[in-house]
């Protein structure tokens, strides 16, 4: 997949935030094979919390900000039935929000960067058609899904209970 990366916020330099975004889609990729497809691509913007409470509030009509949104172009039929050969296709995008985030790996007493690249892979699965408040089958599949990508990063389960 092909990630059109905006660095828009003072996010800490001891990362290298398009290399940490390009490893996740990757190891979900292998995963969800639906998002190993060479036609895909995807935007992630990292963003501050103003920017994402004003995409929050605007597209979600929600006015706060969130740690990740999720924009989804396709629809998951679509992506499912999508042929490898063929021109580019815009999966969707994603934004992140700096000071959530930075305070929910405080709070879970674990890195900003692991916390990043689970709500990467997070919000890859939003736009590949996965839905966690669907049922809680569904958000257990998910869950599984991002614990098994995230342990390809060496990265721990997030959730802590699986």
């Amino acid at each position: 997949m092909d990630l059109e990366i905006s660095l828009e916020a003072a996010w800490p330099d001891h990362a290298d935030w398009a290399a940490l975004a390009g490893r996740a889609a990757d190891a979900l990729a292998g995963q969800a094979p639906e998002l190993a497809n060479p036609r895909l691509s995807a935007s992630l913007l990292f963003a501050d919390d103003a920017e994402v409470h004003a995409l929050n509030r605007e597209w979600r009509g929600k006015d706060k900000p969130t740690n990740v949104l999720s924009f989804p172009m396709l629809e998951r039929a679509d992506l499912l039935a999508l042929p490898h050969a063929g021109p580019p296709e815009l999966l969707g995008d994603i934004a992140l929000a700096l000071e959530t985030c930075a305070r929910e790996a405080a709070d879970k007493q674990v890195p900003l960067d692991h916390h990043a690249a689970h709500l990467i892979v997070h919000g890859l699965l939003h736009l590949a058609g996965h839905d966690h408040e669907v049922s809680p089958a569904d958000a257990r599949a998910m869950e599984q899904l991002e614990i098994k990508a995230l342990a390809l990063l060496g990265i721990a389960d997030p959730y802590g209970d699986h």
